[in-house]
Order: structure tokens, then C-alpha cells, then sequence
């Protein structure tokens, strides 16, 4: 079998976003300001939004979902009803951060993508966030290439990380998010690829879940330690840096750790 899709992931696959920094520093504010009166009621503290946390309860989730999964983590009453309100407070951060540059790419990540491209695999990015393309359009392909001395046909003036992908689900809305399938299975259709034909990129254990619920291969980066949390979600391939991908490999249809 050969690989006929790759399907990224963005945040923590791709970009080293302020996602992460906007949940945690969102509900910092919102419990040290208007739900001040509630805080001593719930296990939240400043301390206690972890990258752990955010990895196992919020990330690759679609906005609400993970709102609503903090709120429930740190036992904030009426969880519900305040989700829609930490939600909207932490989309207008990231977009702040976003537009200020606080955020970089990753070079493996970079490299990857442009090698999967050589090897003739039509490629998408699927993210649940909706500022997904906000990001990647914000990528420059061309100033990579010159700062790192990569030699690619495929980089031109202007190329940005968006131009790159052949198709793009990212912040749609979906009946079911992430750890179902569903974002995945339209990339792999828009791609004009089986599933099974597909691997996933990803960086959370919700989406890890989620590709191998849709009948994908996955491989796991665990950029934040987690090499474990990947695993049991039954990732094909874990690696710390894409760098460490055997290239090679994937023209045959495996994924395989490359040898040192």
C-alpha cells in the first residue's frame, strides 16, 4: 500500500501557537475578575493549568468542547452556561497574540510537510481551530527556506504554509469533534483518498483517537513529553521530532522511526 493523503494537525504539529498561553491566561483573568466570587469554590489555582492539563483535557478539541472540558476539570460551577463566556475571552486573546507574532513554526514540521510534498502525497491540515488558516497563512515557506538554506522546487517568493496543503478542514464545524473521526474523514475525501491510505500528524491524544477511529494511521509528536498519553491512544509511530520520520518509508506505505 501506498500513502496517498497526510493530514496535519496545526496547533503543537505545525506551529508552537499561543493557544495553549490564551486558555490558561483567559481563565486566570476571568477568575481573578468577574467570577472572582466562585473561585475559592472550585480547584482551580495559577499553578494548576498545566501543559499536562491542557494536552489530556483541551487540545486538538474544538473551542466549546474544550472550554467546557477545562471548566469541568477545575470543578467551576454552572460549567455550562460559563463555557460560551471563556470561550469568547479566549478567542480574542489568541487572535491578539496571533496578529502581535507571538507564536512560531516548527523547522521539523516545516521540512516534513515539504518532504511529504516531494514524495508526491497530497496533503491537508485539519485543525478544530478556527484560526488554524489565520496562522498558517502567516508562515512564510520562502523565508524558511532562505534562513535554513533549503533547496526545494516547490518554494517561490510569497509561499506561505497554507499555499502548501491541497485542501483544508480546519475550523469547520463538524457534528461530532475531535475524538471522532469526522474532521478527518472530509480531509481524506477532499484529498480523493481512502482512509486507510492516509496517515494523521498529530500532537494530542483526542486526535490521535480520532484518526484511528476513522480508520487512519497515526503518528503521534510528542513535543510536550507525552509520549505515553500518544501511545495508549494507539498511535503507529511516536516521535519527539519529525526529523526523526524515516522518509523513505512512506513511499512504501510504512511508518517507520528513521535510524540513527
Amino acid at each position: 500500500m501506498d500513502f496517498d493523503g497526510a493530514i496535519f494537525d496545526v496547533d503543537g504539529v505545525l506551529v508552537d501557537s499561543p493557544h495553549e498561553q490564551a486558555w490558561r491566561d483567559a481563565l486566570r483573568e476571568l477568575m481573578e475578575g468577574p467570577w472572582s466570587e466562585i473561585a475559592d469554590k472550585t480547584s482551580w489555582g495559577p499553578d494548576k493549568f498545566t501543559s499536562h492539563v491542557y494536552q489530556e483535557r483541551l487540545a486538538g478539541r474544538p473551542r466549546m468542547d474544550g472550554a467546557r472540558a477545562a471548566l469541568e476539570y477545575f470543578e467551576v460551577p454552572d460549567a455550562e452556561r460559563r463555557a460560551t463566556e471563556y470561550a469568547d475571552h479566549k478567542q480574542d486573546m489568541v487572535v491578539r497574540l496571533i496578529e502581535a507574532g507571538e507564536f512560531t513554526a516548527f523547522d521539523d514540521a516545516l521540512r516534513f510537510v515539504l518532504a511529504v510534498k516531494h514524495a508526491g502525497i497530497r496533503t491537508a491540515a485539519a485543525s478544530s481551530s478556527k484560526n488554524a488558516g489565520l496562522l498558517l497563512g502567516k508562515i512564510r515557506l520562502d523565508e524558511f527556506a532562505e534562513r535554513t538554506g533549503l533547496q526545494s522546487e516547490l518554494i517561490h517568493p510569497g509561499l506561505t504554509l497554507r499555499d502548501v496543503f491541497d485542501a483544508d478542514t480546519s475550523g469547520r464545524e463538524f457534528e461530532h469533534g475531535k475524538p471522532a473521526p469526522d474532521i478527518f474523514l472530509a480531509a481524506a475525501d477532499e484529498l480523493g483518498a481512502g482512509p486507510a491510505a492516509c496517515f494523521v500528524v498529530e500532537d494530542a491524544p483526542s486526535g490521535v483517537k480520532a484518526a484511528k477511529a476513522g480508520g487512519m494511521w497515526a503518528i503521534g509528536v510528542a513535543r510536550a513529553g507525552d509520549e505515553a498519553l500518544l501511545a495508549a491512544e494507539r498511535a503507529d509511530l511516536v516521535v519527539d521530532s519529525l526529523d526523526d520520520v524515516e522518509l523513505g518509508a512512506l513511499s512504501s506505505g510504512e511508518l517507520r522511526r528513521r535510524s540513527r
